[in-house]
């Protein structure tokens, strides 16, 4: 796989997939560890004098995180200037594209608005078709996204030279030096579907929207928390068959009038929803890690864009921390989660910015993304 380093990057237009996905409140994106990082890639490039053209997302068609990039390239140019245009194939971003200049980078529309990213047929795609004869070089440094099978990933490295780019580079590297023997899983987060791909009858500690569904498909009643989940109540029929070694929590934190409140699981259901793990629960998974030779922990406890909610995601990571066993820490959030602890990086064996491409990586799967930079 080649790097930035196998080019000559000067005077060239070069496309760069990367990963700006951040927690969104109240409509506002937040500064994450993922936009920080990604602004490495864009000023390494711009210095070597490339005309630097980025392509991210943010969020899912039809999700809350859901929305447009402008934000995003505020948050990135108090790292390295970004310019924004909100368009990615039609005239505006042709026009701003071809009129770049060497150590200057432009970061168009959220890739998700259209259709065609997710649905990648060759030539006839219109991103390929209009993008690919704009540019000489591409670059993928959303390792991240790297278990899609998207046009940004797989489509644009067909029809152009390609390469990873620095943040990829190191995450892939560190993936040889992981050490999954007598691995304890800690599953969290907000995509629960992803998790199952792990649930062979490891010892897992099921927590965040995962532990819930969980504790559904056992047959309780959340209430509340049972609407929320309406979506994703259709993995419950398969999760009923998977939940030899999982240990689902025991009480919960909820938001009452904005203030934190603990409920015993005897207390649901609850007109409340959901937003944390309680102490008990705490307390019980820190004895499991307190046990484990390593330790692989996918996506915050509760939901820890709220300050309220972060105790359990930080305690978790606190216990894991203290273990002298290997340690994996995946997902942008979680990263966000061991910013905001103030943890020491060092404290664990891999911090990665990467949620499912890591998770399937584990699973024994192969990523087409890192397949089409072969």
């Amino acid at each position: 796989m080649k790097t930035l380093s196998s080019y000559n990057f000067r005077d060239k237009r070069v496309l760069l997939r990367t990963d700006l996905n951040s927690d969104v409140v109240n409509k506002k994106v937040l500064m994450s560890e993922r936009i920080k990082r990604a602004s490495e890639t864009i000023s390494e490039l711009k210095k070597k004098k490339a005309k630097v053209v980025i392509i991210a997302h943010q969020g899912r068609p039809k999700d809350r995180y859901f929305t447009s990039l402008k934000q995003h390239s505020r948050l990135l140019s108090k790292f390295t200037k970004v310019k924004f245009v909100n368009d990615i194939i039609g005239k505006k971003a042709l026009k701003e594209i071809k009129n770049l200049k060497p150590g200057q980078a432009l970061l168009l529309e959220n890739i998700r608005f259209l259709k065609d990213e997710f649905n990648f047929n060759g030539k006839q795609n219109r991103l390929i078709k209009n993008l690919v004869p704009l540019f000489d070089i591409y670059v993928n440094d959303a390792f991240s996204v790297c278990h899609r099978k998207h046009t940004s990933i797989v489509g644009f490295p067909k029809y152009l030279m390609n390469c990873a780019g620095r943040l990829l580079e190191k995450e892939v590297k560190s993936l040889k030096k992981i050490n999954l023997k007598n691995c304890l899983y800690v599953l969290g987060g907000a995509k629960p579907e992803e998790n199952m791909k792990l649930l062979k009858g490891k010892k897992s500690l099921a927590c965040g929207l995962f532990g819930q569904l969980c504790l559904i498909s056992k047959g309780k009643n959340l209430g509340a928390q049972n609407k929320y989940l309406k979506d994703k109540l259709y993995l419950i029929s398969k999760l009923k068959k998977r939940l030899k070694g999982v240990q689902t929590p025991v009480d919960f934190a909820v938001k009452i009038r904005s203030r934190r409140k603990e409920l015993s699981l005897e207390e649901f259901p609850s007109k409340y929803e959901i937003y944390d793990i309680g102490e008990k629960t705490m307390k019980n998974f820190i004895e499991e890690i307190q046990k484990a030779n390593s330790i692989y922990m996918k996506g915050p406890v509760g939901f820890c864009a709220d300050g309220k909610f972060c105790n359990g995601t930080f305690t978790i990571l606190k216990a894991i921390a203290k273990n002298k066993g290997h340690s994996i820490i995946g997902g942008g959030h979680l990263s966000d989660a061991v910013k905001k602890s103030r943890i020491k990086l060092g404290k664990f064996d891999n911090v990665s910015l990467s949620g499912g491409a890591l998770l399937r990586y584990i699973a024994g799967e192969k990523l087409p993304g890192l397949e089409a930079l072969r």
